[in-house]
């Protein structure tokens, strides 16, 4: 009797605990009954799948009604997307690798399948981070999730310059072998009642690996919280590098082929041409056919379809002389210049058919040179060479991936750095990664100037403060030194900073702690009033462009700005190559100084846009315009295929083409 009645009491407390969850779910968070399970679908586990999938909604109504409408459908299609993507390579693996073992040989599956049981293993934790992120963390993690999978993902860069291979081997065997046709149409139905074939699916690694920018993108788009805003900034900057890594390794794959070939139909050529850089182009000159390397110029004589190999000519010793007499006799053959070896041994003339193929080999020749020779590879006492990386590494400076897999960039063999073209003028002194004694002298001290000036400091003598606007606890890591943990509204004193550097050292004012942190974490301390005789003696040692922003006067709450400037006058008396280093000449006439009668009539393009561009992109060859961040980019053309034509900073060329992942939407 007694356990009839303890059942009874025990059914009746569970059933009324469970009710009471039923009535809050519909009353407090207005949840329909159609989603929820019956009381006894729990109580006597006769409907277990209903009380799961009522979970399942009552987690999503949370997730709904935490974030706003657009941020919460972005999120839903990050898990969603990336929960149906798992389950087609885990399709892959189950219904067509495995089967198909049995029927073709272990290296033909390699070829075929590349690297999807690894990709396999990797979504699976990226899909169960995801999820616990976006359903019991409100995803407040979500942005570390994506910059901890950056590395983990560069899984893609093989996976996807071999894809192309891998469908032309599948496309053969299916050709050559019934057998396997007919087992891979098999397979197809059970992975999906013939929807998709094994073809099919083999393109979906690379859609989705490329669409996680603009997934982020979509989701910074609809986050309103700055602190949130800014930490998904920083994911989506990862995704979007690892894209233009995988990009660039695949374009490489292609180069390796273009190679291949030019080896395969140069005769008695004992070097291997990987050895000689990325090929810069090839073509007829006077009496002989060159294949110009980034290191090399192969000079050949054509025989029949192939061509037998003269002399290796080794850029490391030459420059480029250009002979503008010959451009003047306006006969076929005479356009040329001259490859000048730097210790006074014998050189080389080129001779062109037309003026325009002249200019288009003088611009691929000085191109290869200053790959080999760059500009800043001396810089603060580097020693930095055009180098092949094993594995994939981060730029030393702007901490972005060195791209490709053959010559992605420059190393320096005395520290070890390693380092984009243009990235090279950035880094500190060699020996260390940062400088931090050396921050008196660092030119970005000026740039900081131009955005604070703290009351009863003087900059000459002290360091700039910059404010923190969002909370940083070491995630992600740095890769210069320790962290520097900070709140909102800390003061941190600037030891060294880089404006083309992510990460920048400093010094908390009210803990004494010193590290690195986020350049995005800071902006610079509110301007306060100080008079115009002490900004001008400020800005007299300062570089000119600087400028500083201050307050009128303590009553006045307007603002002034200070701008230190004397570069016409400067440019007057001094040669411009300073600054354009083929323009050695002083400035004639300024440009406020022309008349009206005096302006030239210059025909230009019709501009379709302005747009920023918010990452360093080095030119590969002459089509292309290097950019830098912050530049300024007028839009002429927008082309389709990711290329866009343009100006940057007066430079236009015909056919210039600037990569529109490196830019902004338009401003």
């Amino acid at each position: 009797m007694n356990r009839i009645l303890f059942f009874l009491l025990y059914q009746f407390l569970c059933l009324k605990n469970i009710r009471t969850f039923l009535s809050a779910c519909c009353e407090a968070f207005g949840m329909k009954k159609s989603e929820l399970f019956d009381a006894f679908d729990l109580f006597d586990v006769r409907d277990f799948g209903k009380v799961i999938k009522s979970k399942i909604f009552f987690q999503e109504f949370l997730i709904s009604n935490f974030f706003e409408g657009d941020q919460y459908c972005c999120l839903l299609e990050i898990k969603q997307t990336e929960a149906k993507y798992t389950e087609t390579l885990e399709t892959i693996e189950k219904y067509f690798m495995i089967p198909l073992m049995k029927f073709i040989s272990a290296t033909e599956i390699d070829k075929i399948f590349i690297n999807i049981p690894d990709l396999v293993k990797v979504h699976k934790n990226l899909l169960a981070e995801i999820q616990d992120s976006v359903q019991n963390k409100n995803a407040e993690n979500l942005h570390q999730i994506f910059i901890i999978y950056k590395d983990r993902l560069l899984l893609y860069g093989k996976y996807c310059s071999h894809v192309e291979s891998a469908i032309s081997l599948l496309d053969f065997i299916c050709k050559e072998k019934e057998g396997v046709r007919l087992k891979l149409e098999e397979c197809s139905k059970r992975a999906n009642n013939g929807k998709f074939t094994l073809r099919d699916l083999l393109v979906v690694p690379m859609q989705r690996v490329l669409k996680y920018p603009l997934l982020l993108q979509e989701l910074v788009k609809y986050t309103s919280d700055s602190t949130e805003k800014s930490n998904l900034r920083l994911a989506l900057d990862a995704m979007r590098d690892l894209a233009q890594y995988v990009n660039e390794v695949k374009r490489d794959v292609e180069t390796l082929r273009e190679i291949d070939q030019y080896q395969r139909s140069i005769e008695n050529l004992n070097q291997c041409l990987l050895s000689y850089g990325r090929p810069k182009g090839d073509g007829e000159v006077r009496l002989v056919h060159i294949f110009l390397f980034d290191v090399a110029v192969i000079v050949c004589k054509r025989r029949g379809d192939n061509y037998e190999m003269k002399e290796v000519i080794d850029l490391n010793h030459f420059k480029i002389t250009n002979n503008p007499t010959t451009d003047k006799d306006c006969r076929k053959w005479c356009y040329g210049f001259y490859l000048t070896h730097q210790q006074g041994q014998s050189g080389f003339e080129f001779l062109f058919k037309t003026k325009e193929l002249k200019k288009k080999w003088l611009d691929q020749f000085e191109m290869a040179i200053s790959n080999i020779r760059p500009e800043n590879a001396t810089f603060n006492s580097h020693h930095f060479r055009m180098h092949t990386f094993e594995r994939a590494t981060s730029c030393s400076s702007c901490h972005m991936l060195l791209r490709g897999i053959f010559n992605q960039g420059y190393l320096c063999p005395k520290c070890g750095n390693g380092a984009h073209k243009g990235c090279l003028g950035k880094l500190g002194a060699c020996g260390r990664t940062w400088a931090p004694g050396s921050i008196k002298n660092n030119k970005f001290i000026d740039w900081i100037l131009r955005s604070c000036f703290m009351l009863g400091e003087t900059p000459s003598l002290g360091l700039p403060k910059m404010l923190v606007i969002r909370d940083y606890f070491g995630v992600p890591s740095p890769s210069g030194g320790p962290p520097l943990n900070a709140q909102i509204g800390d003061v941190i004193e600037v030891i060294y900073a880089d404006p083309h550097s992510s990460w920048w050292e400093g010094k908390i004012l009210t803990t004494q702690e010193t590290g690195f942190f986020p350049s995005d974490a800071v902006k610079p301390c509110p301007c306060v009033c100080i008079f115009r005789h002490h900004a001008e003696s400020e800005l007299m040692e300062r570089e000119n462009s600087t400028y500083l922003v201050r307050y009128r006067s303590r009553e006045s709450r307007e603002y002034a700005i200070s701008i230190k400037y004397g570069l016409v006058e400067y440019y007057k008396q001094h040669s411009l190559k300073e600054g354009f280093r083929t323009l050695d000449t002083s400035l004639q006439v300024p440009y406020k100084e022309l008349g009206s009668g005096l302006a030239p009539a210059v025909l230009t393009p019709r501009v379709l846009g302005i747009a920023l561009a918010r990452y360093d992109f080095s030119s590969r060859d002459t089509r292309e315009l290097s950019l830098q961040v912050g530049d300024l980019v007028k839009i002429y053309i927008k082309c389709t295929n990711g290329w866009w034509k343009g100006e940057v900073n007066g430079q236009v060329r015909k056919n210039t083409l600037i990569h529109h992942y490196s830019l902004e939407a338009q401003v």
